[in-house]
Order: structure tokens, then sequence, then C-alpha cells
């Protein structure tokens, strides 16, 4: 068999991993969209390495749109399998490929407008359109956490939690009778609020690695409620500023209120309103509520004395886009979470473009950013930001905590890895920078971890058990 790297190779986005046995059939490892503004990527999610028409199956890890968001186009392009998830991530993905797909049609729609107005005649299209996402959905088969279930009559496949977001998995491919292939999908850390810690996967012969933090250690501990508790403080009460929360609508979002949630209950949350505006984040939160089989022991227990984790009094959630609008015309101090988690979409760009320049505010940024994304660029001190064609001065105070960072740090994956060590024939590097993947690498290797590679994007490897 081989596997043929088609995407998240040397960069933390577009996961996407082409598996065909010896006997012809194929398996697609997750099918993610590019997010991010490198030139070198324009055209990837237009492209694909592989015909779509002649994949079998395809095999999910989790719902981020990194990892699913161009399942629609596959569909669109001709794919006619079935997709296989879990459960979790089939309820996360019916409502976030939909978003995915509105606001690709908000954009095109948007940049036919401005052509017009120049005088060009150029038609923009979406990469794919809300019936593709309906027909997608059709083709979704769920499944639980540690049962075997078989894809093909030689195949079978084991979902075991990896502790990332609701529904994460990583994936073990058994062919013939022998556990061959795994993949990490994206790994987790232990402690976090809401889901069950990283569960250890079958030992396997080669392995396909997550590698986001392969280059450092997280500096907060997975649980700190009195870093946000002291940012709010601060910004809202000694300052009477707002505080701007760029957060993924799914998992982020939800950690964030958990922990407000908390505070609230224990009566040392400030009495200021706090606003999720994301129809997703909305839809999302909901989600979460309906799949408690994915929740830890400490959530578990906390619904005896509080049956909504993410709700309490000066909390609102925002659906309405003139509410949105208006809360950047509001004076009083407030904490605004909304999305995208790297500042590159959402109203979150608007929230951040009607603040940055007041020295009262706070921008808090809790979680990882491509370099080139507005996030990115404020993490890296930068004095001024572009959004929406307009210079801005960054007066804003930037803070950044990585306590509820949904990627596991290298010691941490190290831990989620420490069973496969005897067993690895072939360990593949992937969802990581280079420079990152080559210190994941390196800091591996002095810990006893050998045949590491990390393939380009296109490269093609066999592996033979």
């Amino acid at each position: 068999m081989n596997i043929k790297f088609c995407g998240a190779n040397r960069e933390v986005t577009g996961s996407c991993h082409l598996i065909t046995l010896d006997n012809g059939y194929t398996i697609l490892l997750d099918c993610g969209l590019y997010q991010g503004y490198d030139e070198d990527y324009e055209s990837f999610n237009k492209n694909w390495l592989f015909d779509p028409k002649s994949i079998d199956c395809v095999v999910l890890s989790h719902a981020h749109i990194d990892h699913t968001g161009r399942l629609p186009y596959l569909v669109k392009s001709g794919f006619k399998g079935n997709i296989f998830s879990t459960h979790a991530t089939r309820s996360l993905c019916a409502i976030m490929l939909l978003d995915s797909a509105r606001i690709q049609e908000y954009d095109a729609e948007y940049k036919n407008k401005q052509a017009a107005k120049k005088g060009s005649k150029e038609n923009f299209k979406p990469l794919y359109e809300t019936k593709h996402v309906s027909e997608t959905m059709n083709m979704f088969r769920s499944v639980g956490y540690n049962r075997w279930f078989n894809i093909h009559p030689e195949v079978e496949i084991l979902y075991t939690d990896a502790g990332h977001i609701l529904g994460s998995a990583s994936i073990t491919m058994k062919v013939n009778g022998k556990n061959v292939l795994g993949f990490t999908g994206d790994i987790g850390r232990p402690e976090r609020p809401i889901l069950r810690d990283p569960q250890p996967m079958p030992e396997v012969d080669f392995l396909i690695c997550e590698s986001t933090y392969g280059d450092s250690d997280h500096v907060s501990k997975p649980i700190e409620d009195q870093l946000f508790l002291d940012i709010v403080q601060e910004t809202c009460i000694e300052n009477k500023g707002k505080l701007i929360i760029p957060a993924f609508s799914v998992g982020r979002t939800q950690d964030i209120v958990y922990i407000f949630d908390r505070l609230f209950n224990e009566g040392v949350l400030p009495k200021i309103p706090i606003y999720v505006d994301s129809p997703l984040a909305v839809n999302a939160t909901q989600v979460y509520g309906s799949h408690p089989e994915c929740y830890d022991d400490e959530l578990n227990e906390y619904l005896l004395t509080d049956d909504d984790p993410f709700g309490f009094n000066t909390l609102k959630y925002v659906r309405d886009v003139e509410f949105s609008k208006s809360l950047n015309d509001k004076k009083e101090p407030c904490v605004i979470i909304s999305a995208a988690g790297m500042a590159n979409a959402g109203r979150i760009q608007h929230h951040i473009a009607n603040n940055i320049e007041n020295p009262k505010n706070t921008i808090l940024l809790v979680g990882y950013a491509a370099p080139s994304t507005p996030a990115g660029i404020l993490i890296s001190g930068a004095k001024q930001l572009k959004l929406f064609g307009n210079w801005l001065q960054v007066n804003a105070q930037v803070k950044r905590i990585d306590a509820l960072s949904a990627h596991g740090d290298r010691h941490e994956m190290l831990a989620f890895l420490k069973n496969q060590l005897t067993s690895l024939k072939g360990l593949y590097l992937v969802h990581g920078e280079y420079d990152t993947q080559l210190a994941w690498q390196a800091f591996l290797e002095e810990r006893g971890f050998d045949n590491i590679h990390i393939p380009k994007l296109n490269d093609v490897y066999e592996i033979n058990s």
C-alpha cells in the first residue's frame, strides 16, 4: 500500500492523506480546506492531487474545517462513496460545512459586486454551495469510539478519543487483521475542560502524526480560570474597556464560556455583559449540549449542580447581524467572543477593526494562528494591522494565553506516542510549520524514535508491514 500526502504538509492546514491499498481500494484520511493567505497555496482548494471520482471512502478525524472543509467540493467533483466519522463529528459537520458554504457564497457575491463597480466582467464562483452540503451529509456514516468497523472486507477502522474537540478521534487502520497504519488526527491536551483526556492508540506499524506544537511547551496549564479573571478585571473594571477574544466557534468558544460559567457560579466574575457573537458558535454550543458521551468526569459532576454549563445571567448569544453591529457602538465595558479564531474571517474582524486603536481595550489571543493571518500578525508584535483595506494602529493591549490550546505541546504529544516506540517502522510528520517539524523530528529522535519523515505536498511513500 502507499500514502500520498495531499495537504497539511509543512503547513498547519488543509489536512488530506490518500491511502491506496495493494488491491486499488482508496481511502482519504480527512479532506480539509486550506485556511490562510500564503500565495503558494492560493490554488490549493480548487485543485485535487487525485481524481475525486476514484476515491472509495473518506475517514474523518474531526470536524474542524481544515480537516473537513473540502468535503462538499469533493462531492461536487464526483465523489460517491461513504464518509465515516464519530457521531459528534457528523453533528458538527452539519453546521460547520453549511456555514463554510454560506461564507463562500457571500464572498463570491461581494467580489462580483466589487468587480462590477470597476467595470470588470470577471465572475467569481464559490468553491461549493449549500446544496452540495446537503448531498455531502447524506453520505455520512457515524460510529462510536472504541468499536472496530469495516469500511472494506479487508479493512477495519477504530476511532479512539483524541481529546482535541468534541468528537475528535485518532484513527487506527487494520488491514487483513494487522494494525498497519495509524493517524493521530490532532492530539488534544490532558486536563482540558469539557473533554476527556487523549486516549492512546493501539500500536501500529506506520503512523501519520501531527506536529503543530512540536517545537514548544505550553506555558499555562490547561485550566487557568484565574488568567481569564485577571484579564477581565484589568480590561473591563480597571481600564473600563472592551475585551475582544477571537475564538474558534467550535471548541475554544465552549471552553471559554464554561470557564466563565464556573467563575459566575463562584461569584467572582464581574457583572459585565459577555457576548458570544457568532451564529456558528451558537449552533455549535447546542451540539455540545447534545453529546454528553464526549464529556469528562469533571463536567459530568459539574452537571449535577448546573444543568447548563454554557449559560448564565450575564451571557448573551448573538445571531442577529444588526445586534452584532450595535456592539461596536456600545461604550460600556464588555467581553466579546467572536469567530474566527485566527481573525481571518467573520464578525471578529469588525470587532477588532472598531476596537484595536483604543488603548483601554484588550485583544486576547487564545490559540494557534497561522503567521499570515491577522491574529498571527498581532502575535508577532505588529504595530499596525490592515483590515478592510485600512491600516489601523495597534493601540489596544494584545495578550496571549495558551491555556486553552486544543493541541498538545511536544511533551504532551510524546506522552501520547510513547506506546508506539517499539512497534513503529515509519513515522510521518504532518500538520506543522516546517521549522517546527524539524525540531519535533529531532526531539523524537533524541528519545528513541527513528525512520521519521517530513513529507512534502504530493509525496508518495510505499509502506510494507
